[in-house]
């Protein structure tokens, strides 16, 4: 049991769950703000896959972005490329899920924005911490 009471790791991960956040979050909101402005695309079917397609796209270029801090590109894009899938993926997912619950489609609104925030923080969080303490791998920082 102690392998969940890593504080310094639940600290780490999240700070590595948060750089996900920003990056999917960018992406993500953004599509969905140009559908939701630009389009009379309403259908969670055709803005979905795109929102998280974005999102992910978004991620690794911000995480690229801050590797390239401490090393030169090629290895940075192939760090931020080789990110674990499925914190994005369950983070994307997550965000998407609780905005149709709260909002019946996928729009931007002052209302949900932070559950959505929230939801897509503590969904990926538990396995970025997994990753961290098992394999001694970030997956988003």
């Amino acid at each position: 049991m102690e392998f969940w009471y890593q504080k310094d790791k639940w600290v780490s991960s999240s700070l590595n769950t948060f750089v996900c956040l920003i990056g999917c979050s960018i992406g993500d909101f953004g599509t969905i703000l140009y559908f939701q402005i630009f389009t009379d695309v309403t259908s969670i079917l055709v803005i979905m896959p795109i929102a998280i397609i974005n999102g992910i796209l978004s991620s690794i270029i911000l995480e690229t972005a801050l590797l390239l801090r401490s090393m030169g590109f090629k290895i940075a894009i192939k760090m931020a490329t080789g990110m674990s899938m499925v914190s994005m993926i369950s983070m994307e997912f997550a965000m998407n899920i609780t905005d149709i619950i709260l909002e019946g489609s996928l729009v931007i609104s002052f209302s949900s924005i932070i559950p959505v925030l929230i939801v897509g923080f503590i969904v990926p969080w538990p396995y970025n911490y997994w990753r961290l303490v098992k394999h001694n791998k970030s997956c988003c920082g």
